[in-house]
């Protein structure tokens, strides 16, 4: 990605101005842990502490999410994303597989320098 995309938590951007509204876009990531992930992250919550496993995987998922929120911005002529917003959630695969998501969404726009 040459142009990056800005991503912003915030409703508007100081500095700059919006000068087209695209719409809506999301990324969305799913992922799992290895049955082995699984176990291990299974023996320690028995234990308590840390689950850094976990914690990697839904680092690493969120990642993805903004990424594909940036490329889905790109792909239809935004230089920028405001009011984004995470949501997450688990799911079963159905073999007993446990599934993480996350979607970043938030409004794509055109922003250009504001004028004094």
């Amino acid at each position: 990605m040459n142009d990056a995309v800005l991503i912003l938590t915030l409703n508007d951007c100081p500095g700059r101005a919006v000068v087209r509204v695209i719409g809506p876009v999301y990324g969305t990531s799913v992922r799992s842990r290895t049955i082995v992930g699984n176990f291990l992250g299974g023996v320690r919550a028995i234990f308590g502490g840390k689950q850094s496993g976990f914690t990697q995987l839904i680092n690493e998922n969120r990642d993805d999410a903004l990424a594909a929120l940036a490329e889905h911005a790109q792909s239809l002529g935004a230089n920028a994303v405001l009011g984004m917003r995470f949501d997450s959630g688990e799911f079963d695969s159905g073999q007993g597989q446990a599934m993480n998501e996350i979607t970043a969404y938030g409004t794509a726009v055109v922003l250009a320098p504001a004028s004094a």
